[in-house]
């Protein structure tokens, strides 16, 4: 689909809902192409999309050895 830019602003809702359909939406100004309206691609967010990935980490709610405790506090 080719139309002008007067066109455009009279039809911009229009437009975009062709580009969504995948339709080829071409705005031209003074009878030559000038901008292409194509939809942004989404990517939808999965959560656990890296699970199991990588090894076991370190449990934060265990509590600290006692050397631990002392490299943390300073005591070593």
């Amino acid at each position: 689909m080719k139309v002008s830019v007067q066109s455009a602003e009279i039809k911009l809702s229009e437009l975009v809902d062709a580009a969504l359909a995948g339709e080829d939406v071409v705005i031209s100004k003074d009878g030559r192409p000038a901008v292409r309206i194509v939809p942004i691609q989404s990517r939808r967010f999965k959560i656990g999309m890296m699970q199991g990935q990588f090894g076991e980490g370190p449990d934060f709610f265990e509590p600290m050895s006692e050397e631990e405790l002392a490299l943390w506090e300073g005591d070593a």
